[in-house]
């Protein structure tokens, strides 16, 4: 079975939510970088790469590196690399995506065209011919040029991974699903315990935290631009990850997981977002404004991601919506709040200054992750034998 140094992208931040999430799941990580990590990977590792990481935005496999600080280099490098390892005859390829960050070369139109007349020119060497018809498997070629540092990765993924497949209706400003995963993976929180996202939305942090709940691989229920690359990753290793990943669910677990909002449409298209997710059993949305906020539980979680203000009358209402939002917690006995915001004057106007606080980039706009950590629970008594 072929080895492959295999790039998963994540948010800037999470970092090390996903070399947990890799070296979990059996992988060696040879490198962690800022948003993005390298580990070592055979073809099996590429399909459960895909199916089971949570965090990640793609799967890359590395076809290799090298100094570029002209575009002949660019080219000349890019020629050099063995793509008939990977990209057949017939196959439709294209560098979709490149990224610069202070380097020489920083266009990335004019990075992706010399990169694809290099392919051009190498493969049309091995394989003898004038022209591609490119009707085949899609290869999307992914480039990340850092300090005039190349580095070439074949996108295994293609829609990202966050596309769970559940979220067909969404809110006017989702979070990812992947950032939602993280978010959760960040707090003490098991499937166990209570949870309430009071700003519920399209319901992404409850349905996160259901799969996690339930043992639900992220991937298992959509399809990756990979599975077409039968001389690469045999099909029958995504068939095996995917029957793993059915063997481990059980969606009989017990859970208290709540999501409330105060649009009766958005409570809607939770419930049908989980019931698309197959953990509708294990959430209740409902209908609720944030002054009824209360639980008559103890030791529970409130993870949720308020609004940031992005129009002005938005953010006029900010002071007194944060302000409420602390109100609240504060009747929580013994709970432990996690919220998401880019708005700067969070903790000043929730009245209480966050036990941590982590940035973390939602896209390029900077986000800081408030942690209130409450009193952990008292164990369990063990039951006499």
């Amino acid at each position: 079975m072929r080895k492959f140094e295999l790039i998963a992208p994540c948010h800037f931040g999470l970092e090390a939510v996903l070399k947990k999430e890799i070296i979990d799941l059996g992988y060696d990580v040879i490198q962690v970088e800022d948003g993005r990590i390298t580990f070592f990977g055979d073809e099996e590792a590429v399909s459960r790469a895909n199916v089971f990481l949570r965090s990640a935005e793609r799967i890359l496999i590395k076809v290799g590196s090298f100094h570029a600080e002209t575009f002949e280099e660019l080219f000349q490098g890019t020629r050099s690399l063995a793509w008939e390892e990977f990209i057949p005859a017939d196959g439709k390829f294209w560098v979709a995506k490149a990224a610069s960050v202070k380097s020489k070369l920083f266009s990335p139109s004019d990075i992706q065209s010399v990169m694809k007349k290099a392919m051009v020119e190498r493969l049309k060497g091995i394989y003898r011919v004038g022209w591609f018809e490119e009707n085949g498997a899609s290869f999307p070629v992914r480039v990340f040029l850092m300090k005039d540092e190349v580095t070439v990765g074949l996108d295994t993924t293609g829609e990202s991974l966050h596309k769970r497949g559940y979220r067909k209706l969404t809110a006017k400003a989702p979070i990812a699903e992947n950032l939602a995963a993280s978010l959760i993976m960040l707090t003490p929180w098991r499937g166990d315990r209570i949870l309430v996202d009071p700003f519920c939305g399209s319901g992404t942090f409850p349905i996160e935290a259901a799969m996690m709940a339930a043992n639900m691989a992220p991937g298992m229920n959509r399809s990756f631009t990979a599975e077409s690359w039968t001389e690469v990753v045999g099909r029958r290793n995504w068939y095996d990850a995917v029957d793993e990943a059915g063997e481990m669910v059980d969606l009989n677990v017990d859970t208290d997981i709540q999501g409330y909002d105060i649009d009766e449409k958005m409570v809607a298209v939770s419930r049908e977002n989980a019931r698309l997710a197959g953990v509708e059993k294990l959430i209740h949305f409902q209908r609720r404004p944030l002054s009824e906020l209360r639980h008559p539980k103890k030791y529970g979680f409130l993870i949720t991601n308020p609004p940031y203000g992005e129009r002005l009358e938005e953010k006029e209402a900010l002071p007194a919506l944060y302000r409420e939002i602390g109100e609240r917690f504060a009747g929580l006995d013994s709970w432990s709040m996690y919220l998401i915001t880019a708005y700067e004057n969070a903790e000043r106007d929730i009245g209480r200054k966050a036990d941590k606080n982590r940035k973390i980039y939602n896209g390029m706009m900077k986000t800081y992750f408030y942690q209130y950590l409450g009193p952990k629970p008292p164990k369990r008594q063990k039951q006499d034998r």
